[in-house]
């Protein structure tokens, strides 16, 4: 399910002037589910879209594909939630973590620049972990993490785990899901996620190294910048890297 309105901005010109048509993402989310599933979730994601805190959207598009390829199986990454009580402290958490996996301060930087903008990418920024640069083939759409589901009974053990936490929500879990389908790729080394919800301030950072990392007050109350990033190998194959996130089959799993 995607979710977007139209926003108009006015460009000045010498002689001129025009209204020029931005899109603004609303809301979107996406799973792996079994048929008699189906009218279910396409109800409780049109519901979704239509209530969330970002506004109203003028389009709402779900899609219902069938996958014939066998999803391959990974496993889910280990939750924590670190202390944290502002935005500095959420960054210098970022930095120590991400810098002790080898991710150099420049490419960190480089990463809450996008993460930051006004202008939200639709999906996520490839950032290479030594040269920062950006390989994203599209710089307005990024890449999109997709194809994605969790086996029942993961998801049960997951709930239980997360009620005792205090966090069973659904941004929750399918946030932990996508994560740990993009870590399970050999050339990604992390991920920021930043939520562009102007009420949900906790971000994280993932990697297979050292799980999934809730960070509280990422962001204030009420900003609705945000976008994720993913930080890859010098050496990855983009073209491969971008194969698997966007159209490969994954099944999350414990153990």
């Amino acid at each position: 399910m995607r979710a977007s309105k139209t926003a108009k901005s006015q460009k000045s010109e010498v002689r001129s002037q025009k209204l020029e048509a931005r899109e603004i993402h609303i809301s979107g989310a996406e799973g792996i589910y079994e048929d008699p599933e189906i009218l279910k979730i396409v109800k409780g994601y049109a519901e979704r879209a239509l209530n969330h805190p970002r506004g109203r959207p003028d389009s709402i598009v779900i899609t219902v594909e069938r996958i014939k390829q066998r999803p391959k199986k990974a496993l889910l990454l280990p939750i924590a939630t670190l202390k944290c009580d502002c935005q500095d402290k959420a960054k210098e958490i970022i930095f120590q973590t991400l810098t002790s996996i080898g991710i150099s301060k420049k490419a960190i930087t480089a990463a809450f620049k996008i993460l930051t903008s006004s202008k939200t990418m639709r999906g996520a920024s490839l950032i290479t972990e030594k040269s920062s640069i950006g390989a994203e083939p599209d710089k307005k759409r990024g890449i999109r993490a997709s194809r994605l589901g969790i086996e029942k009974s993961a998801l049960k053990m997951l709930s239980l785990i997360l009620s005792k936490m205090k966090i069973n929500t659904t941004t929750v879990k399918e946030a932990l899901v996508l994560a740990s389908k993009v870590a399970s790729h050999p050339d990604v080394m992390a991920e920021i996620c930043i939520s562009d919800d102007p009420d949900y301030t906790t971000g994280y950072i993932a990697s297979k190294h050292f799980g999934y990392l809730r960070i509280p007050n990422i962001k204030k109350y009420g900003e609705l910048y945000g976008g994720r990033v993913f930080f890859i190998k010098e050496s990855a194959n983009i073209e491969k890297i971008i194969n698997y996130l966007e159209k490969t089959p994954v099944i999350l799993r414990y153990n």
